[in-house]
């Protein structure tokens, strides 16, 4: 089950390189977790893998993140989920409430701490 979802997660991580409105990094981290516990295989693969591998050693040694992902973490939500508030949404309660998520996901992504290189 494990290998399975982090197969999905990888999946989920690999479309958001492409779509700024899905997260990248979590995705990845939850794999890293589901093939530490199922496959050793697939998880040196993932940590030696050139796109995604230093993001996840960079986490699971130093509990940090680029100072470049950040800020296009930050940029993405601000600027797509403020152009769903202001311009898709027309629903008062569909504005407040992805007004609120989007705070939530701006809180938790600057308290995130950026490794020192």
């Amino acid at each position: 089950m494990y290998k399975a979802l982090g197969f999905l997660f990888v999946g989920l991580a690999s479309l958001g390189v492409f779509l700024p409105v899905l997260p990248c990094t979590p995705f990845l981290l939850l794999a890293a977790a589901c093939f530490s516990k199922s496959s050793k295989k697939w998880y040196n693969w993932l940590l030696n893998n050139k796109t995604f591998g230093g993001m996840i050693r960079d986490w699971e040694e130093h509990r940090c993140i680029a100072r470049r992902s950040k800020n296009i973490a930050l940029f993405s939500i601000i600027t797509f989920g403020g152009y769903s508030v202001f311009f898709a949404l027309s629903n008062l309660y569909a504005k407040v409430g992805t007004c609120l998520i989007l705070l939530c996901g701006i809180f938790v992504v600057s308290k995130l701490k950026v490794c020192k290189k």
